[in-house]
């Protein structure tokens, strides 16, 4: 499986939950994550998307403890079966 269909899973699936999965492109700050996650109640993720077994680039990895360090929730998904975990996850993180 390749990195653009877990992208488009996780699309999918966040449209499904009643959320949207922007393409976050931030010019002259490389290794930001591919995706910026948005669910009602001011749920927000930045979410890195792996093919699977792979892993985040030092950079990238640089970038994901610094939006932790600000208090932004960030992870890093390489299968389907993340994305779901992950959905099911700010399920119950409704208000």
């Amino acid at each position: 499986m390749r990195e653009r269909d877990i992208e488009s899973y996780l699309r999918d699936q966040v449209k499904k939950a009643g959320g949207r999965a922007y393409k976050f492109e931030s010019p002259g700050n490389d290794g930001v994550p591919d995706r910026l996650v948005i669910f009602p109640s001011n749920r927000i993720y930045f979410v890195e998307l792996k093919a699977p077994g792979k892993q985040p680039r030092p950079l990238q990895l640089k970038k994901i403890n610094e939006l932790r360090e600000l208090g932004c929730k960030a992870d890093v998904i390489d299968s389907k079966e993340q994305v779901d975990n992950f959905i099911e996850l700010v399920k119950s993180r409704e208000i």
